[in-house]
């Protein structure tokens, strides 16, 4: 007997949501009435989506036009030009915007799980506290008309990317996760720089000899100078210079510092890059394991409610679904069409017409499988002459060809660009270089028309190398022609005068970039290196969330760093390193003022970003130290020490275990199949451990089902 209509509906919708719910690896612990549903299903639509995540970006974005705007060609403290200043209220009014957005977020978050959920979750409540902050925060600001220099508001913004991505907050709970173990390899370097900086200090005294004591005066002057240069030494940015002035004097006080970075750097850094690598893939495998959980439950919670849609009562221990009915909750599931095709197809040839909960289950194992790109079939061309060029160019000696054809366009290309290094413009011929390029372009049209015969538009289409290739032989093609159409065709000295946006010499060296460019159509032709291009792919498509926690963490010290330092650098603001010589200022060897590093400061946002990747990098970054120690504070050295153990420790060792994992992995997967080029596979973070992933068994998924706090099962 089936059920009223509006129940009927009701179950399907139910079954919808649930099953978006498993693809999307999300928790099923919402409100299960019809406008609920309507709500939560709106509320994950992409247009909403789309807005939520426009509004983030838009937040963040403010930074680089609020005061102090970051809107100056250059961050030179010596050529900058006063920087458009917004009025008060402008950039105020955006964020009230985006304030009203957030509320509404948070609002519809916290209505679609409930009260009891709600009292659980730590980052609704935490996302609550921050806008109530930064509410209060902006309207300090408009009472103070914007006058204000602290904005706390500002370091709180990137809290609204984080509580918007599941994998952001499983990565910080992977990191808050490793914390003890770091901590103690941590202490450990702590004591190493310690013991290591007493010894220094005593080995390399002051004394009475003015060259013995050159030591002492440039590294070893008091403890905070000997922490630092043997800071600095540790990530070996000041190697070997600390080391030239002792060792000029006795060779044996080499292995002062030859011990220090063996076992600092070689040992207790990498011991910590294990660490890292083992806690984070520990932690990661169970969150994988929850998303697995997730799914799986989603899943068993379409089966039931589609079970309550049948009289059950008669042999309860037999539940089973109608095909038909899952075929109708199919049409309304937002999901990946050839799944979604793939599934109705094994449904349809269902030979009963029922689904018990094993084989319900194993019909969404689908979502599992690796997403392989099928492409669309050859043309079939009657004609002799067309078969065989449709062989010819399918052969792989074709593909030999044009790499062979691309590399010697390079080749001539570096033998022009050798001949004419040392030439004056008005000595330089464009001739050879555009007679080159224009043979080189033609063969590549050709070779793009060929394919595209043989193989036909949309199957042409479908390889993402071809469109690499087409476009950029498109583009190549309308540079070549507007060159003519400017400056006629190519003769012995032809280097007119410039004409229009661009000179001769500009467009011929826009055209040589862009081919130099497609040089890389080589990579997917090299197995090892297409193994390379393809691990560092997945990485940017599908482990963006790592990009993100760095996106946080440079936003957070970025603001941090315009607060303390902003307009600390002032050109020849601190002579104390400035010597006086004929009249003439120089500076110190190797100091921020002498290497010219003005552009690197605080006093905008994008000048601070910059900043705090060249600390980053690490190269040179005692520069950086001495200067802000001098310019600001010797206090300074704690944030720049700070943001080096978080970005240069923690978040590129992070990377590092991540691009090994997901590297061990291509390589499993590629050991046992024949090639690279003949599917297109793609990596995700669940794919990357569904070997070794548990499957939740029975008891678990109804133990959870039966816990849910918006839904009552029939049994």
């Amino acid at each position: 007997q089936l059920v009223a209509g509006a129940d009927h509906e009701l179950y399907i919708n139910q079954a919808v949501v649930f099953i978006e719910d498993a693809i999307q690896y999300r928790s099923i612990n919402h409100r299960m009435d019809s406008q609920s549903l309507w709500l939560y299903r709106w509320y994950y639509s992409r247009i909403c989506q789309w807005v939520l995540s426009l509004t983030i970006t838009l937040i963040l974005a403010l930074a680089f036009i609020e005061i102090p705007s970051s809107l100056t060609i250059t961050s030179d403290v010596r050529y900058r030009g006063t920087a458009w200043a917004p009025p008060c209220g402008l950039t105020e009014s955006i964020e009230l915007l985006c304030f009203f957005i957030f509320i509404a977020d948070v609002s519809v978050k916290s209505y679609l799980i409930g009260w009891e959920e709600f009292r659980k979750t730590k980052w609704l409540l935490a996302y609550i506290l921050i806008l109530v902050v930064s509410l209060i925060d902006w309207t300090v600001s408009l009472s103070f008309s914007c006058t204000e220099t602290v904005r706390i508001r500002r370091i709180l913004r990137p809290f609204f990317l984080l509580q918007n991505s599941s994998m952001m907050k499983k990565t910080l709970k992977c990191i808050n996760s490793t914390l003890p173990e770091m901590a103690s390899v941590v202490l450990l370097l702590a004591v190493h720089l310690c013991l290591f900086t007493m010894f220094g200090m005593l080995l390399f005294a002051r004394t009475k000899d003015k060259q013995q004591e050159k030591e002492w005066v440039g590294y070893f002057h008091n403890l905070p100078d000997s922490l630092t240069s043997l800071l600095v030494l540790l990530t070996t940015a000041n190697n070997p210079d600390v080391m030239i002035p002792a060792y000029s004097i006795n060779r044996a006080y080499s292995i002062f510092f030859i011990l220090f970075t063996v076992l600092g750097n070689l040992f207790l850094m990498n011991l910590l890059t294990a660490i890292i690598y083992n806690q984070f893939r520990g932690y990661l495998l169970k969150s994988v394991q929850s998303s697995l959980l997730r799914r799986r439950l989603g899943i068993r919670a379409a089966f039931e409610v589609l079970c309550s849609m049948k009289e059950s009562s008669v042999n309860t221990h037999e539940l089973f679904v109608n095909a038909n009915t899952l075929l109708q909750v199919l049409q309304k599931v937002e999901m990946d069409p050839c799944c979604k095709q793939a599934i109705s197809r094994t449904l349809r040839s269902c030979p009963r017409g029922i689904l018990s909960a094993a084989s319900f289950q194993k019909l969404f194992d689908e979502l599992e499988k690796d997403p392989v790109k099928q492409h669309p079939p050859k043309p079939e061309y009657q004609s002799l002459f067309l078969q065989k060029v449709q062989f010819g160019v399918g052969h792989r000696f074709f593909g030999y060809l044009g790499n062979f054809v691309a590399l010697a366009n390079i080749v001539s290309i570096c033998v022009v660009l050798v001949m004419d290094a040392d030439k004056q413009p008005s000595e330089r011929d464009d001739y050879f270089l555009g007679a080159i390029n224009c043979f080189f372009i033609l063969y590549y049209l050709l070779e793009m028309l060929l394919k595209i015969l043989a193989m036909g538009f949309k199957r042409y289409l479908s390889y993402p190398s071809n469109r690499f290739d087409g476009l950029l032989t498109v583009i190549l093609l309308v540079l070549e022609v507007s060159t003519f159409a400017v400056y006629g065709f190519p003769h012995p000295g032809w280097r007119p005068e410039m004409m229009g946006l661009l000179s001769l010499w500009d467009m011929v060296r826009l055209v040589n970039m862009l081919i130099v460019f497609r040089f890389l159509r080589i990579i997917p032709n090299m197995k090892f290196m297409a193994l390379v291009a393809s691990t560092l792919l997945d990485l940017v498509k599908n482990l963006r969330a790592f990009a993100g926690v760095l996106v946080v963490v440079f936003y957070a010290f970025a603001i941090t760093g315009i607060v303390l330092f902003k307009g600390a650098v002032v050109p020849m603001g601190n002579i104390s390193v400035v010597n006086a010589t004929s009249g003439n200022s120089t500076f110190q060897c190797g100091t921020y003022e002498q290497l010219e590093y003005w552009p690197n400061n605080f006093d905008d946002f994008a000048a601070a970003v910059v900043t705090l990747w060249d600390v980053m990098v690490v190269n040179n970054w005692q520069v950086f130290l001495d200067a802000f120690s001098r310019y600001s504070s010797p206090w300074s050295k704690i944030y720049f020490v700070a943001w080096w153990l978080i970005s240069s420790v923690i978040w590129v060792n992070l990377f590092v275990a991540l691009l090994l994992e997901n590297f061990i992995h291509k390589w499993d997967r590629h050991s046992h199949r024949r090639s690279l080029s003949e599917i297109e596979y793609q990596t995700t973070v669940e794919l990357m451990f569904r070997d070794v992933l548990q499957e939740p068994t029975e008891e678990e998924l109804m133990e959870k089902l039966h816990q849910h706090p918006h839904l009552q099962l029939c049994r």
